[in-house]
């Protein structure tokens, strides 16, 4: 299983570590960082997947449990209406993040902020966040990446005006977040709270004809 190079530097990190801890004969001390270097390598893990076809599809963005089901709030970024899907990822789910429908990037909008539990729905509001809006004719999506409270950084591969395929690679969070999924109201969704998810092959919901 392949990782995602975001987490090369960290495996590589306690590695070199864990090789001079043994040579200085700490070993324990060194066991320790072997030890790490193979969890962060789990965590990095970036398995291949085969989104489902069809174009009316809409594709979780992340591995993980679904903790929201829903009317979106008033401030979310698609206006009266919206429905929203969040979903919790812990640090033993996969973390790379992937493209919930295909079309173009109209939208990147990143903000700093807090570092509550990913759990908690004012993490929505208020944690470090990055929102892209996608856009395919005239179907819109917003979907959101946002810190939990171990995470210190979302990484966001896309610019905005890229094309990008349904399931396809856009970024991951670090160690621990939520995704956030935005769907107009007349898409019909087909997941419940208490859902496990996978991204780039699981259906959240689906657009009308």
């Amino acid at each position: 299983m392949s990782i995602a190079r975001e987490g090369w530097p960290y495996v590589i990190a306690l590695l070199v570590l864990g090789s001079f801890s043994l040579v200085l004969r700490f070993y324990w001390l060194g066991g320790v960082f072997v030890a790490l270097a193979v969890f962060t390598c789990f965590f990095f893990r970036d398995p291949e997947r085969v989104a489902p076809p069809g174009a009316r599809l809409v594709l979780s963005p992340a591995d993980g449990k679904v903790v929201v089901v829903g009317p979106a709030p008033e401030a979310n970024p698609l206006g009266p209406g919206a429905q929203q899907i969040s979903i919790f990822l812990s640090v033993f789910d996969v973390h790379v993040n992937r493209a919930p429908i295909a079309g173009r990037i109209a939208k990147v909008d990143y903000h700093k902020g807090a570092f509550l539990p990913a759990f908690d729905d004012k993490a929505s509001l208020r944690n470090e966040q990055n929102a892209v809006t996608l856009e395919e004719g005239s179907r819109r999506l917003v979907f959101k990446q946002i810190a939990g409270l171990i995470a210190r950084r979302i990484v966001f591969r896309k610019q905005v005006g890229d094309q990008v395929a349904a399931g396809e690679r856009v970024g991951m969070i670090k160690f621990g977040s939520r995704a956030d999924v935005f769907l107009p109201p007349e898409a019909t969704i087909r997941v419940r709270k208490g859902d496990r998810v996978s991204a780039g092959t699981s259906v959240l919901g689906e657009y009308p004809r």
